[in-house]
């Protein structure tokens, strides 16, 4: 909204072109073809003055009150500040007025300079009339054309800039996202490198030193386990630290790390676990029913490998003692992993401490594939259950409902 108070560029052009025309009238440097009296001359002059004043504030109402001011001073003599001052109303009113009115600015000087050269002719038939038509265009259309080119680029300039900022702002959101993501993408490895190793030591070491005085061979299983989940333990963080500063490129780029773990090592998984858990009455059973030379993206295989090796340090926390079933199969062009363990609510708490991030980086890996997880009391068994989509295209698929009700939600 603009100010109704006057521009001070404004108030000096007024005043410039008001105090030129009175030198202009006093030196006699007028056309009074009229007879009409020469004090009459200044009054189109104070009015078109008092029409630059509101040039930007009221654009519409100072360029009509200048053309009923120019009429005035055509036929009182022709004062050339007058002139002059009414250009620069038409140059204003393109470019400060409403774009309404800025469009047709410069069509409606070009009628009026048309209309007064052909008047012009009519009255003088001679060719010289064609003067006046210049000479109305070069005080309407001239202007006129030019405000509106300097307004069209004005326009396109701010409209770049916005663009400009709506982009830095886009790419500082998406700089801020793949941050996110780097964070909880590290977040999730460092608990599955870490929680499973250092569970096992916990676990273990308790039984170390509840048994030191009476059992040396099993204070001597105990710290052998404890050995090497360490080792495990270090081999892993190492791994991770050198993807790390490889600059490893997400989820999918451990891919290209050969120390990527893989489905096929699930058999010494299960033994770790079953050298730690038997102690404790754990037994673990792997039930791969999975085709023979399965070949499966490096992300799925991570995930998967990941989420078994998370449940199994959940059961080896807090399920009851019993058997341990991890069954991995693949159909439909997807990768089933499912761990079943023995629910029963633990009267003295986890067997470890934990931070509770388990399930949420298992979900959290699960919905990075576009799959499906569940996780919970089933039938007198804790159950989790992945379903990992091994396609490209299905992972798409999967994708699409998910993006359009964020989007649904986010419109709302």
């Amino acid at each position: 909204m603009q100010s109704a108070r006057p521009h001070r560029s404004d108030v000096a052009i007024a005043v410039a072109g008001l105090v030129g025309g009175i030198v202009l009238w006093t030196l006699g440097l007028e056309n009074n073809d009229f007879s009409v009296p020469r004090a009459w001359q200044l009054l189109p002059l104070a009015v078109m003055a008092s029409a630059e004043v509101t040039r930007r504030t009221a654009p519409r109402a100072a360029v009509l009150v200048g053309f009923a001011a120019l009429a005035a001073d055509t036929v009182s003599g022709g004062n050339i500040a007058t002139i002059v001052m009414f250009t620069d109303l038409v140059y204003a009113t393109t470019l400060y007025g409403p774009l309404p009115w800025a469009r047709r600015m410069t069509p409606t000087a070009l009628v009026l300079s048309l209309t007064a050269t052909i008047v012009a002719l009519g009255i003088m038939r001679q060719p010289q009339a064609l003067l006046i038509g210049v000479f109305a265009g070069l005080i309407t259309l001239a202007p006129a054309s030019t405000a509106w080119i300097i307004r069209t680029h004005r326009d396109e300039a701010a409209a770049e800039r916005l663009r400009a900022e709506q982009t830095a702002l886009l790419a500082e959101l998406d700089r801020r996202a793949a941050v996110s993501e780097e964070r909880a993408r590290m977040a999730r490895e460092l608990h599955d490198v870490v929680a499973n190793h250092l569970s096992a030591i916990a676990i273990h070491s308790t039984a170390a030193m509840s048994v030191a005085a009476g059992d040396p061979d099993a204070t001597k299983q105990a710290l052998g386990i404890i050995r090497e989940s360490s080792v495990q333990g270090l081999a892993e963080m190492r791994r991770l630290i050198g993807l790390l500063r490889d600059g490893g490129g997400g989820e999918t780029g451990f891919e290209e790390s050969a120390a990527v773990p893989r489905l096929d090592s699930l058999d010494a998984m299960i033994g770790r676990a079953e050298r730690s858990g038997s102690a404790d009455g754990f037994t673990f059973v792997l039930d791969d029913t999975r085709p023979a030379g399965t070949v499966l993206p490096a992300p799925v295989e991570l995930a998967a490998y990941r989420i078994v090796q998370e449940s199994l340090t959940n059961a080896m926390k807090h399920a009851a003692p019993g058997p341990v079933i991890v069954r991995v199969r693949h159909t439909r062009g997807c990768l089933v992993v499912a761990v079943e363990s023995t629910y029963v609510a633990a009267p003295d708490g986890p067997r470890a401490p934990g931070a509770g991030a388990g399930l949420v980086g298992m979900r959290e890996r699960t919905a990075l594939l576009s799959g499906r997880f569940e996780a919970g009391p089933h039938d007198g068994l804790w159950r989790v259950r992945a379903e990992l989509p091994c396609k490209a295209e299905q992972r798409d698929a999967a994708r699409a409902p998910r993006a359009a009700r964020e989007a649904r939600e986010a419109a709302s």
